[in-house]
């Protein structure tokens, strides 16, 4: 972290260890996140990344829906968000309840849902 007082950085790093956490970072986080970072990537990547990775505790940076997928790929790790809030205005465009009414209009239908939504639009789909 260039910007940052290096007793925080060393802080980070040593909770990160002490703890056995990994950290991964959206690739739109700022360089002083990725620097923290065991892994910088897309959200799919994420995903995929969180399950590799030898780590008890899993450190998200990024938004819900991707501490969401972490979650249900690592079942037996601790997944934690800094910001449980942060959201993704792309993943709040569809909700479960429109799944829902979709499928009741086409009960033929297939629905497909990607990596950027919700763990409950997911499920519906």
């Amino acid at each position: 972290m260039q910007n940052a007082p290096h007793d925080l950085v060393a802080e980070i790093r040593a909770l990160k260890a002490d703890r056995r956490a990994a950290i991964l970072a959206h690739n739109y986080q700022i360089p002083e996140i990725q620097d923290l970072a065991d892994v910088v990537a897309d959200s799919l990547q994420m995903a995929r990344q969180a399950t590799a990775l030898n780590a008890p505790v899993i450190v998200i940076c990024g938004v819900q829906f991707m501490a969401e997928t972490a979650a249900i790929a690592n079942p037996d790790k601790r997944v934690l968000i800094p910001d449980p809030a942060a959201g993704c205005s792309l993943a709040a465009t569809i909700r479960p309840e429109d799944v829902r009414a979709w499928r009741a209009e086409h009960p033929d239908g297939i629905v497909v849902a990607y990596v950027n939504c919700s763990a409950a639009v997911k499920a519906e789909a």
